[in-house]
């Protein structure tokens, strides 16, 4: 699309009452949305179709906004106006009732982005429920499938976080402006700029939006628009992870959910769904299949830790998924606490071992 014409895209977007449907009937009465900025006046967008009070909100927008302003901030701020009508605007999202009219990204889309899976849950995670999403998400980004998540502080950065540090790719879905000081939570500010090297940071609102709490919703039906399939971890029962499931499901696609413990709060979310008939997943392995991802799924079967020293061979010979601590790993290969410790140090550098905290460890992925 002509920067021009993008201009008005982004002038018109400025307002948050003007979604996808406003655009449609502009677009639809106009051609184009130059005209409508330029040309329409009160009585046309009525007759386009516009309730009066957005009708009344653009007349005052004309005469106080400039779009070519607008659109020069925007490329100053570093973010990238994509419209519904680029040929970069994700097919997958198009499909959606009501898709987002533009998306204000940091970083790139890529072909390969089909290909994604929505990792989501909540903010307050439990021990098992941290180690489920790395597994899974780390798995997954290996095969190739984009992660997609919302950046909030809990399940969704370590699904970001366990993608980045698989080399893959993922892809952050905000509920506010992507500009360096309206990004939330602020802790994620950080994680977002590692994002944008090697994936995707965007939103439907303008830089300088605040994350409101009612945008959240809005923003669910995003994460679960550009995915295949959604994955519930760990969920309360009025967890906004339902609401991105309750999307999926309106548009068609898969609903994975994780079992836990019948004592847990955070697994009546998981539990509700499967009862609902959401796939009942335990790895990333059953995720590939179901999608029908069968030569990604074999390419993970044929990847194997190797040892490379006898002292590796030992300690992998009492590991698994479950965690161990290093006395057991001491006590079960006879070696001395310093050269347990040390090998386990190399190995968790090379991706063999992970740490749990607490000198806990298990295989890596």
């Amino acid at each position: 699309m002509e920067e021009e014409q993008k201009a008005y895209w982004a002038a018109f977007s400025k307002n948050l009452k003007i979604g996808y449907e406003t655009i449609s009937l502009l677009l639809k009465y106009f051609g184009n949305l130059k005209d409508a900025w330029e040309k329409g006046k009160i009585t046309d967008f009525k007759k386009a179709g516009l309730k009066e009070k957005i009708a009344l909100e653009i007349t005052r927008m004309q005469k106080s906004f400039e779009p070519a302003e607008e659109l020069n901030r925007l490329t100053k701020l570093g973010i990238k106006l994509v419209t519904y009508r680029d040929n970069e605007y994700p097919k997958i999202l198009k499909e959606i009732y009501n898709p987002p009219a533009v998306l204000y990204m940091r970083g790139n889309f890529k072909k390969d982005d089909e290909f994604s899976l929505a990792v989501v849950g909540t903010r307050r995670f439990t021990p098992y429920g941290k180690q489920v999403t790395q597994e899974i998400s780390y798995g997954l980004a290996k095969a190739g499938i984009t992660i997609v998540s919302g950046l909030a502080v809990g399940i969704d950065t370590e699904a970001h976080k366990a993608s980045l540090e698989a080399g893959g790719r993922t892809i952050a879905v905000l509920g506010g402006g992507i500009d360096e000081e309206s990004i939330f939570p602020s802790v994620n500010k950080n994680l977002a700029k590692r994002i944008i090297e090697n994936g995707v940071v965007l939103s439907e609102y303008p830089p300088g939006t605040p994350s409101l709490k009612q945008n959240f919703p809005a923003r669910n039906r995003i994460i679960a628009g550009l995915s295949l399939g959604v994955l519930v971890v760990e969920a309360g029962e009025e967890s906004g992870a339902l609401i991105t499931a309750s999307y999926a499901l309106d548009q068609g696609k898969d609903v994975f959910a994780i079992p836990g413990s019948i004592y847990f709060k955070t697994s009546r979310g998981p539990h509700n769904l499967i009862k609902m008939g959401a796939k009942l997943v335990t790895s990333y392995e059953d995720i590939l299949s179901e999608l029908n991802l069968e030569s990604a799924k074999r390419l993970i079967e044929n990847r194997q830790i190797i040892p490379d020293t006898p002292e590796e061979a030992k300690i992998l010979k009492h590991l698994s998924r479950e965690p161990v601590h290093i006395d057991f790993l001491i006590k079960k290969t006879k070696m001395d606490a310093h050269t347990v410790n040390s090998t386990l140090t190399l190995m968790e550098i090379k991706g063999k071992v992970r740490h749990l905290g607490g000198m806990n460890y298990i295989l890596g992925y």
